[in-house]
């Protein structure tokens, strides 16, 4: 995750006051302003109906790592007050309650994938960095256990014209990832995400381009040779400044001297 890095690097910078609006309901700036809010109080104030007891199960879970708080958060919310929560959250101001509602879509047990897919496209559209983040971490696990229809059906998000969305569909299905679960079929045979990889090979926006970047990089930690002829043909077919950019950082870790 990445934001204003203006306002503060550290949760121990953030000033108190700060703190309390972010508590009440505002929209973080940074990373530390996402992982400094306090889950039970804005729980609290912006769903005042949730009750003490999912408020005492929240604080109990506050010691834990963000990405488990984020799930607990969505299945109290979820158990509490039912779907009808969603809705409630989708356009709140806080991007941790939009983050909220991309973790009860990932925990509903009553979606097919794509009906999973077309419900976070709102949040992997969303303009704030964090909840983007949140989107795909959120649905990543039921694209892992059906990774083939996946990459099929991320493989039409590759022509949005949001490169938000474009580079969900990469980000989502990276071997290795940030802050979660590795995909072990992806480590083993990365040439089942082509249909995705492709499409992007040249994408215009650098955001997209980085993921792209990134996902090769991941890959190339087990199977280098891979990354290095995938990157010589697209280098040798496609010749663009987007391409060569792609492929050298893409080739970073294979080669640290390049």
């Amino acid at each position: 995750m990445s934001g204003d890095k203006s306002k503060g690097r550290r949760v121990r910078d953030i000033p108190p006051q700060r703190i309390a609006q972010l508590n009440s309901g505002a929209e973080a700036a940074t990373l530390a302003e996402c992982l400094a809010v306090d889950f039970a109080a804005l729980m609290g104030s912006i769903l005042p109906e949730i009750g003490d007891d999912a408020l005492a199960e929240i604080r109990s879970s506050a010691s834990t790592g963000i990405l488990k708080r984020m799930s607990i958060a969505a299945r109290v919310i979820g158990n509490r007050l039912g779907p009808s929560a969603l809705g409630r959250l989708a356009h709140h101001p806080s991007d941790t309650a939009r983050g909220w509602a991309c973790f009860m879509i990932g925990l509903a047990e009553d979606m097919d994938l794509p009906a999973r897919l077309d419900a976070i496209r709102l949040y992997a559209d969303d303009p704030h960095f964090g909840v983007r983040e949140w989107s795909w971490m959120a649905v990543r696990p039921h694209l892992s256990a059906e990774l083939e229809p996946a990459v099929a059906l991320l493989s039409e998000w590759t022509a949005d014209p949001s490169e938000r969305l474009r580079r969900f569909a990469s980000e989502a299905i990276r071997p290795r990832g940030v802050w979660c679960a590795h995909i072990g079929v992806l480590k083993k045979h990365p040439e089942i995400a082509l249909p995705v990889l492709e499409p992007l090979r040249a994408d215009p926006a650098v955001y997209v381009q980085d993921s792209i970047a990134n996902w090769l990089n991941d890959a190339g930690k087990d199977n280098p040779d891979w990354v290095e002829a995938l990157c010589a043909r697209w280098i040798a077919e496609s010749g663009t400044p987007e391409t060569a950019r792609i492929c050298k950082r893409a080739l970073r870790s294979i080669h640290p001297e390049t």
